[in-house]
């Protein structure tokens, strides 16, 4: 009778060490739905309200806030956004209502040790448009309200104490990379004038280039989504300004970066795994699958594909040069040669003992460098397969992008 009731205690005892690890760890952290925000016609895919998960700062971060951008593609027309509004990157209705902070939002001193005690928000991304988007296809049922949704997050955030920020970073991956860079700005307006602010892309750094057979296939997906989602309007108006007739070229962060006034760093492969796989050698380009082996292990490449992905490295780098990455003093990057794809959400590449290293530098260590200005960063990687640091394989999930 004792032994069992030492047992069941026991049991009860880690089920509570263990919640209160995960607490400590930031590895679950609740949803917040924002149930105002339909009034205002700031929704989903599906018309349900946009979400975050948020985890409050303290002792001397409490003035201080990450918003973080969680990717996952876009949707270039209607079937495509049909199917979309079905999973949880296009409804809410479906999303997890626990969500594991880690790397840059990770409530851990010893791997973050300049960001993790933080006001850190994940924001989950519903709109399929990198929160650019603002209209209605009520034929179909779909809203494409991605830029409603990104103001009334940050005005309910601004609400529950970022008017009060000290410092504040807009953060995304792969499309909530590209959505960092898109609405760096705008965020920096919408904070008070006294809040230091700065964004980071991770994986955002999408170059406007040709595919393998020669095509533009990413040229014309990002113009499906411009249209589409009537997003021209929301693209930052010193990049279309600029642009002529073309100002869905403004999708491309090469075209938008020229222009920003707000201090960024990107962090990038300029073997980027989703560009090789989605702009370098996407399977329309790839009708006899001749890249089927190569663009997903790079160890299974031939000679002459390799050096197409040389050139593709040569391409990433001249964009990364002309957007001014190299010569500014409030930009910086951490461009590394693994055959990656979003590298601050995990603690494995953000900071442990299998972090990618440049310059004798890890990821966590460059970001907060950069931000505190502790020195210029700008790491450059040398060329593919010379870094021993990359991770064995690509951790990229199906959904990135």
């Amino acid at each position: 009778m004792i032994s069992a009731r030492v047992r069941q205690w026991s049991s009860l005892l880690a089920i509570v060490l263990t919640i209160i690890s995960l607490k400590a760890e930031g590895a679950s952290v609740g949803i917040t739905f924002l149930q105002d925000a339909v009034a205002k016609g700031a929704v989903c895919l599906d018309g349900s309200p946009p979400a975050y998960h948020f985890h409050e700062g303290s002792g001397t971060g409490v003035n201080n806030w990450i918003v973080h951008i969680e990717g996952g593609g876009w949707c270039e027309d209607v079937e495509t956004c049909l199917s979309r509004k079905k999973t949880d990157l296009g409804s809410s209705k479906l999303m997890v209502k626990q969500f594991g902070f880690s790397g840059l939002l990770s409530s851990q001193q010893k791997s973050n040790p300049d960001f993790y005690n933080w006001n850190r928000i994940k924001v989950r991304y519903c709109d399929g448009s990198s929160f650019t988007g603002d209209a209605v296809d009520p034929a179909n049922n779909l809203f494409f309200r991605g830029h409603r949704i990104f103001e009334a997050i940050v005005a309910d955030l601004l609400a529950k104490g970022m008017k009060n920020a000290k410092n504040a970073i807009l953060s995304g991956c792969s499309a909530g990379g590209l959505a960092a860079i898109l609405n760096c700005d705008k965020f920096r307006a919408l904070l008070p004038a006294t809040t230091k602010v700065k964004c980071i892309s991770d994986a955002g750094f999408f170059i406007h280039a040709k595919d393998v057979s020669g095509g533009q296939h990413i040229e014309s997906f990002y113009s499906k989504v411009a249209k589409l989602h009537g997003s021209v309007k929301n693209l930052p108006a010193s990049c279309t300004s600029r642009m002529g007739t073309r100002p869905e070229l403004c999708f491309f962060p090469q075209y938008v970066v020229q222009t920003m006034q707000t201090p960024i760093f990107f962090i990038n492969s300029a073997y980027d795994s989703w560009q090789i796989k989605n702009i370098l050698a996407p399977s329309a380009a790839d009708k006899g699958k001749a890249w089927k082996s190569c663009k997903l292990d790079l160890k299974k490449c031939t000679p002459a594909q390799l050096k197409v992905i040389q050139d593709f490295r040569t391409s990433f780098l001249l964009a990364i040069n002309r957007a001014g990455v190299l010569n500014s003093p409030s930009k910086g990057m951490f461009i590394d040669s693994c055959h990656a794809h979003c590298q601050i959400g995990k603690q494995i590449t953000w900071s442990s003992d299998s972090s990618p290293v440049v310059g004798n530098t890890k990821i966590a260590k460059a970001v907060g460098d950069w931000y505190y200005e502790r020195s210029p960063v700008r790491k450059l990687d040398c060329p593919y397969p010379c870094n021993p640091t990359c991770p064995k394989v690509d951790s990229e999930s199906a959904l990135d992008g």
